[in-house]
C-alpha cells in the first residue's frame, strides 16, 4: 500500500499573549504540532513564560 502524501499534522508557533500587553521586552515563543483535521481552529495552551516567570496563555500565530 501507498502512503499518503498529505498530512495530518503540522506545525504551529505560539507565542504568548499577556507579554505583548504588558510591554517587558523579548517574546516567548513555543513550536508543537497539532492535527489540523481534528483542531481546525486556533489552540490556547498554558505554558510558561521565563520573562514573566509564570504560567500564561500562549495562542497560536502565523
Amino acid at each position: 500500500m501507498a502512503k499518503k502524501t498529505k498530512e495530518a499534522r503540522i506545525q504551529v508557533i505560539l507565542e504568548c499573549t499577556e507579554q505583548k500587553n504588558s510591554g517587558v521586552p523579548g517574546t516567548s515563543r513555543y513550536i508543537t504540532t497539532k492535527n489540523k483535521k481534528n483542531t481546525p481552529d486556533r489552540i490556547e495552551i498554558k505554558k510558561y513564560n521565563p520573562h514573566l516567570r509564570k504560567m500564561t496563555i500562549h495562542k497560536e500565530i502565523k
